[in-house]
């Protein structure tokens, strides 16, 4: 295989190496995976995380493994394995469908190999392609206001709806970003403010419950959001307080929008409320751990409600920026979600 290079994973001289997003911005620990039960760790322990990269690193072990001499069969377990990890993200069943149909053939290395290339560098054409779409409804000297880490940490690319933040800021030279810090785990305080500060672009870290006060004050001009799930009518999940900000935002007149690839639509699911929340650990949430230590300020007993992922309604949704266009409700009450899938 190809030596393939992203901000946060690497397949190089045959070696696969995942940066630990759990310790960063104060240490950057790259790790090797060379097998199935080192990838799903790292997945679940959101060492590596982001619907598009999660899909993206299972598909480079796979086609390692497949070089490496893993058998047919084992392949198939090892995609089953890797799938099932986190249900939720479909950019991860998307890639290992993509698998699958290459091991069926004669030459499934080859194929398996060919199909894990192909993906990772769609990855960086979709980044691309949101990112100059979504730019386009960014203004000059805009207030944007993002929730949990959607950049190159999070893709092949330079991310979905930070991604819209680093081009708007290329073209425009004075964007400033409030970052939510994302509880439970802080990927907006430890991965996205890491990731503007990468690319000197201004922001300012807020606490969650920040975001309304900012609203009423007029401090907010637009709202831009990734995606792990979208349904066929627009509904879509994304990291837990997503809603919150929706809702806000739509108390507020302020415009709001979800970024996302194509890879992220599942017109199978008719709505958000079939979407599969994933349920994480209640340490999560009676304390924080990470490059800074651990520390717990609950009750070690305390009951906890933990999900991973809201879902946010097609209805407070300005529009959906996605690499094939930007849509707004309109063209989403029509259709047009299962007429790009079909």
């Amino acid at each position: 295989m190809q030596d393939l290079i992203a901000s946060s994973i690497k397949y190089q001289q045959g070696t696969l190496t995942v940066l630990d997003q759990y310790l960063l911005p104060h240490q950057q620990h790259w790790h090797v995976c060379n097998d199935v039960e080192t990838m799903k760790d790292l997945i679940l322990t959101l060492k590596i995380r982001g619907a598009p990269l999660i899909g993206l690193g299972a598909s480079l072990l796979v086609a390692h493994l497949a070089e490496q001499g893993m058998s047919q069969s084992a392949l198939a377990v090892a995609i089953d394995e890797l799938e099932a990890t986190r249900p939720t993200a479909v950019n991860l069943m998307h890639c290992m469908a993509k698998l699958r149909v290459a091991l069926a053939e004669t030459d499934f290395v080859t194929a398996v190999v060919a199909t894990a290339e192909q993906l990772f560098k769609e990855d960086i054409a979709l980044c691309d392609s949101m990112a100059e779409r979504g730019a386009a409804l960014v203004d000059k000297g805009d207030n944007i206001l993002t929730h949990c880490n959607t950049g190159a940490l999070a893709t092949a690319g330079v991310g979905t709806a930070l991604g819209v933040i680093y081009k708007a800021q290329q073209r425009h030279g004075d964007i400033h970003v409030w970052v939510d810090e994302t509880r439970p785990l802080l990927q907006g305080g430890r991965l996205t403010a890491f990731e503007l500060e990468r690319w000197q672009i201004p922001y300012t870290l807020i606490c969650d419950n920040m975001a309304a006060s900012l609203m009423a004050a007029g401090k907010v001009d637009k709202i831009f959001v990734g995606a792990d799930r979208i349904a066929a009518n627009g509904d879509f999940a994304n990291k837990v307080g997503t809603y919150n900000l929706a809702v806000l935002a739509h108390f507020h007149n302020i415009p709001f929008y979800v970024v996302a690839p194509l890879t992220t639509l599942d017109t199978q699911t008719l709505c958000g409320a079939d979407i599969e929340i994933e349920q994480r650990s209640p340490n999560e949430v009676r304390g924080v751990s990470g490059s800074f230590g651990e520390a717990m300020w609950a009750p070690t007993n305390a009951k906890v409600y933990n999900p991973a992922f809201d879902v946010t309604p097609a209805s407070l949704v300005t529009g959906w920026v996605l690499d094939s266009g930007v849509y707004n409700q309109s063209d989403i009450e029509q259709g047009i979600l299962k007429q790009l899938k079909s």
